[in-house]
């Protein structure tokens, strides 16, 4: 295409919201001029279907549940007082907490400040934060944070390793809904152990963010734990970083949480008109559904040009897949809906996988992630008249143009600077574009069946563990399938049990075979 042509097309579809100074380019998808007008009743849809959701209809179907993420940043938004006075009420408690924390009000035992926070979770109760922590973090943060987010042995030594010398002023936030879910169940298990081999009461260093009444909540508060936040039912933990779950750490490290939820706020205000010529959330929702012909044939790659926000594809990789990833649409037939997402950052992305994005296979559309501040401090001229940050928006409309020119589509999210406003509005935008493409495509972006499928056969598997380990006695030993047999298993379930259990138990001992099949197990004495 011309470029002559280009900037037409240009003026034609880059939305500037100007009170943000946030825009959307997506000039660079070829979608066709009468695009738009053919979706325009899946569109109405959509919208009629979020503003359902935002007042409070049952909008995960599945699971006969609201979803109240946006009434999180406007509690006037909420269905009912009730829940709008949980809200109000618990982004007070926040605050009073994180200031009796900065000013030693609530202090360790040892009656030190604390300065140091772990925080103990799992998929979005982690995800969240770590991103936020990521974007948003300094040196000069009163608190700073480390997190176990995964059921890793190895994982939790290697936080030990850095914490241990401050364990005594650290305070640990365990996030689970339910209270049940074992990966941060065993997290804090671990970290009891420690405190404990440190000679410290871990009741007095730990904050419970759950359910209330769950499992998590009645032992904090059976223990007497510092404090306990709420977690709604009517949120889901991939959008649930401004909630407690978010809010309670980004305080504690000092920062601006009323901002970060006002840029949230604006950016729901600007994607809630009708108009999807002038609503982000919608113009992403339909060129992600184009780009893939409604049924996600294309990878989204995320590439942000900003450091701070080498996490972001990671946040987006939970928000977009494990919304959009389902068997089955609203009417109960199979789709197998859903699009994947990966990327890393620019400029680093340049010298990796951009070359195949270029010149190789062409299944995925680019979303570029353009910050136009480059540093909070003076300019430095790396050579005559030029930055390292102008290099840097350089590497991004280049790549983009060296893209466009090979036949790769894109889009350019752009916002203003690095700070609070700014990550809770792009959060608020792909939220949304999140929620109206579920609706394009007909599914229900608001739960999570894989996840618990794979829960219950991990359930099963680890029962089998019992089972085997049972089996195995001292003298000549047993092979897998020998064992499978006496318990009617899977002999290639037992299989890998036997040798899990060889590999991290010094009692039971494996005696090689002719083949690695024969290999047998017997538990020394």
């Amino acid at each position: 295409m011309p470029s002559s042509s280009l900037w037409q097309r240009f003026q034609q579809y880059f939305l500037y919201y100007r009170d943000l100074d946030f825009s959307l380019d997506i000039s660079r998808m070829k979608f066709p001029d009468d695009f738009f007008e053919k979706m325009q009743p899946k569109i109405e849809r959509a919208f009629a279907a979020m503003r359902e959701l935002e007042g409070g209809a049952i909008a995960n179907p599945s699971e006969k549940r609201m979803v109240g993420h946006y009434w999180l940043r406007n509690s006037a938004l909420a269905p009912n007082a009730e829940i709008r006075a949980e809200i109000e009420e618990t982004i007070k408690h926040i605050k009073r907490f994180a200031a009796d924390v900065h000013t030693g009000k609530i202090a360790a035992e040892n009656g030190k400040r604390f300065e140091h926070i772990l925080l103990i979770g799992i998929g979005g109760s982690a995800l969240g934060p770590q991103f936020v922590a990521d974007a948003l973090g300094s040196r000069r943060d009163p608190m700073d944070i480390y997190f176990f987010d995964n059921s890793d042995p190895d994982g939790f030594d290697r936080v030990f390793n850095k914490i241990d010398k401050f364990l005594s002023q650290t305070l640990v936030i365990v996030v689970s809904k339910s209270g049940g879910t074992k990966e941060t169940r065993n997290g804090m298990l671990e970290a009891e152990a420690k405190f404990k081999e440190k000679s410290l009461q871990f009741r007095k260093h730990a904050v419970a963010v759950t359910g209330v009444g769950s499992e998590l909540d009645k032992l904090a508060e059976k223990n007497e734990w510092l404090a306990r936040f709420p977690m709604y039912d009517w949120i889901g933990g991939r959008t649930s970083v401004m909630s407690a779950v978010g809010l309670l750490p980004m305080a504690l490290q000092g920062f601006d949480i009323e901002g970060f939820l006002a840029g949230a706020a604006a950016m729901d205000v600007q994607t809630r008109t009708p108009d999807a010529a002038q609503n982000a959330a919608m113009l992403l929702a339909l060129v992600w559904y184009y780009a893939g012909h409604g049924k996600g044939e294309k990878d989204m790659v995320i590439l942000p040009y900003k450091d701070r926000l080498a996490l972001f594809s990671r946040y987006l990789q939970q928000l977009v897949m494990e919304s959009l990833g389902k068997e089955k649409d609203l009417d109960g037939k199979i789709v197998h809906q859903g699009i994947a997402v990966y990327g890393n950052k620019g400029s680093t992305d340049q010298h990796a996988y951009v070359q195949q994005l270029r010149d190789g296979v062409l299944n995925f559309f680019v979303t570029f992630i353009e910050v136009r501040k480059d540093r909070r401090d003076a300019r430095l001229e790396v050579e005559g008249g030029m930055t390292s940050g102008d290099y840097l928006q350089g590497f991004l409309r280049g790549t983009r143009s060296a893209l466009y020119e090979s036949g790769r589509e894109s889009i350019t999210v752009s916002i203003p600077g690095m700070n609070a406003f700014n990550v809770g509005a792009l959060i608020a935008l792909y939220e949304r574009a999140v929620g109206f493409y579920g609706s394009l495509v007909n599914i229900n972006a608001y739960d999570q069946p894989g996840v618990e499928a794979g829960k219950k056969a991990a359930t099963k598997l680890l029962q089998l563990q019992q089972q085997v380990r049972a089996q195995l006695s001292a003298g000549a030993g047993k092979t897998a399938e020998e064992i499978a047999r006496s318990i009617d298993a899977d002999p290639e379930d037992v299989f890998h049990t036997l040798r899990h259990l060889a590999s991290n138990d010094s009692r039971i001992r494996m005696t090689p075979g002719e083949g690695i099949v024969d290999d047998k197990f017997s538990l020394e004495k």
